[in-house]
């Protein structure tokens, strides 16, 4: 009659874990299908951002192509308005050079300020 018994507990206790495993794997299953959907929403998201950073990449290029076109216009005129500005001041150094040739005879001029002012007491 023990042995019965113990039987009997055995198998309620076997049942028992067998029911505990079966939720557990499906829990284990739905938590799976909950993995799976994240996973392909992260792929999706994924290929989106991978096709609008090659995009922007693309742009950035094309940018950067556009300003290396402009500089290259540009560099004529700036080496255009530096030859400019040296002949300016060639000219300005040619002009105080002159000037300083024929100014020997002519005494420079000086700021006179009375130091103290001339007044007249009557």
């Amino acid at each position: 009659m023990v042995i019965e018994y113990s039987v009997a507990a055995i198998a309620i206790a076997f049942i028992w874990l067998v029911v505990f495993l079966i939720k557990l794997l499906q829990k284990g299953m739905v938590t799976l299908g909950e993995t799976n959907r994240t996973l392909v929403e992260v792929r999706n998201a994924v290929h989106g951002l991978t096709q609008e950073s090659s995009k922007l990449i693309h742009t950035a290029n094309q940018v950067t192509v556009d300003a290396k076109h402009k500089m290259r216009t540009v560099d004529p005129l700036l080496e255009s308005a530096q030859d400019v500005g040296e002949v300016i001041h060639n000219i300005t150094n040619s002009v105080k050079q002159a000037a300083n040739s024929r100014g020997n005879g002519v005494p420079p001029r000086t700021n006179r300020t009375p130091s103290t002012p001339k007044r007249n007491i009557r």
